[in-house]
């Protein structure tokens, strides 16, 4: 499979699969809510990522949400997703023989 944080997708085609208009995403990204790899030539390629991305930001604007709560609400749960990886990673990790404590005054 390829790799889904990697741009493939023209802005128009990206646009057309998140139902947005192409200056709505070129507004997202000049707010920093998405970031398109560019080509050397400049033009923007979206990622499978990018393109959920801004189907979640379309679903937090239908909630009422502006952009400034739309950047917040997508900090939060970028911050879940990793504490979360973080605990199950912890939980996953080889616990350590206790030491046992020798009683005192021998």
């Amino acid at each position: 499979m390829t790799d889904p944080s990697r741009g493939v997708f023209a802005i128009s085609v990206a646009a057309q699969m998140a139902s947005m208009q192409v200056q709505n995403l070129r507004v997202y990204e000049r707010r920093g809510l998405i970031e398109p790899d560019r080509t050397p030539g400049g033009t923007r390629l979206y990622s499978h990522q990018d393109v959920e991305r801004l189907q979640r930001i379309g679903e937090l604007l239908d909630q009422g949400l502006n952009l400034a709560g739309i950047a917040k609400v997508l900090t939060l749960e970028t911050e879940v997703r990793r504490l979360t990886r973080a605990r199950s990673a912890a939980r996953d990790a080889p616990v350590p023989p206790r030491k046992t404590p020798r009683p005192r005054g021998m």
